[in-house]
């Protein structure tokens, strides 16, 4: 065996539907395209979201409301959740690597402390933002509140 002589397995490939080359290939007259119609024309390109002309749907539904570029959406994280990891890991000051090490945020994530669940133990918190309740409850431990 060598190069000379290699073929592609049996049955692996098939010859081209020569399209367009008289009627005794089976492919003549329209060449497989139908009859009239612009897609049955050479050069026919249909525009993207076309419909025939009937109103495409992206002209049918209404445009509505817009994007604030300005929008500071954070990552909340809930006291129950600080509480666990604190439980878990025995910390007693959690900030931004300590929640991105347990996989409670990602490491740009703009992070906001909420008061949902009990805190028992004193923490110091280092965070973006936090709610009232959230900060009456780690300060009523002991803890601190540091905002980035």
């Amino acid at each position: 065996m060598n190069l000379s002589n290699i073929k592609p397995a049996k049955g692996s490939t098939h010859s081209e539907k020569r399209i367009g080359r008289g009627q005794g290939s089976g492919y003549g007259g329209t060449s497989t395209r139908g009859h009239k119609g612009a897609q049955s024309r050479s050069g026919y390109k249909s525009k993207r979201g076309f419909q025939g002309g009937q109103m495409p749907l992206q002209r049918r539904l209404p445009k509505f409301g817009f994007t604030n570029i300005n929008k500071v959406v954070f990552k909340t994280v809930n006291l129950g959740a600080i509480e666990a990891l604190v439980a878990k890991t025995g910390a007693t000051a959690i900030g931004q690597a300590e929640l991105v090490a347990a996989g409670l945020v990602s490491k740009n994530d703009v992070v906001k402390i909420l008061g949902t669940g009990t805190l028992t133990k004193k923490v110091d918190v280092t965070a973006n933002a936090f709610s009232k309740t959230a900060q009456a409850a780690i300060e009523g431990q002991g803890g601190t509140v540091t905002k980035l």
